[in-house]
């Protein structure tokens, strides 16, 4: 302690209340598993997770419309299944028709 009597310090810096504090400080910040780094990492992860929480709610609720609609009526069940997954009448032939790649 006599180190610190020496040096020419302001009074609260030689006190040792004022030393342990800053420590814990220190500590808190930098060294300790959950220090100011990896705080602020969880806070990015969480508002990325939120962020895709409210897509796959949007997502979840145009499904569902989509869902009621095409169970509203057959023909517009027939018109999805016939344009997503093409499929035909036994009595007709299906040509897919798809675009040449660029070159």
């Amino acid at each position: 302690m006599s180190f610190l009597k020496s040096i020419k310090l302001p009074r609260y810096v030689k006190n040792k209340f004022f030393i342990t504090a800053l420590a814990f400080v220190v500590w808190i910040a930098f060294l300790d598993k959950t220090n100011l780094m990896y705080q602020y990492q969880f806070q990015s992860e969480v508002n990325k997770l939120e962020n895709q929480k409210e897509f796959f709610i949007k997502e979840i609720r145009q499904t569902r419309e989509e869902q009621q609609e095409l169970l509203s009526s057959p023909e517009k069940l027939e018109k999805f299944a016939r344009e997503k997954y093409y499929m035909k009448k036994d009595n007709e032939d299906l040509f897919i028709i798809t675009p040449a790649p660029r070159q």
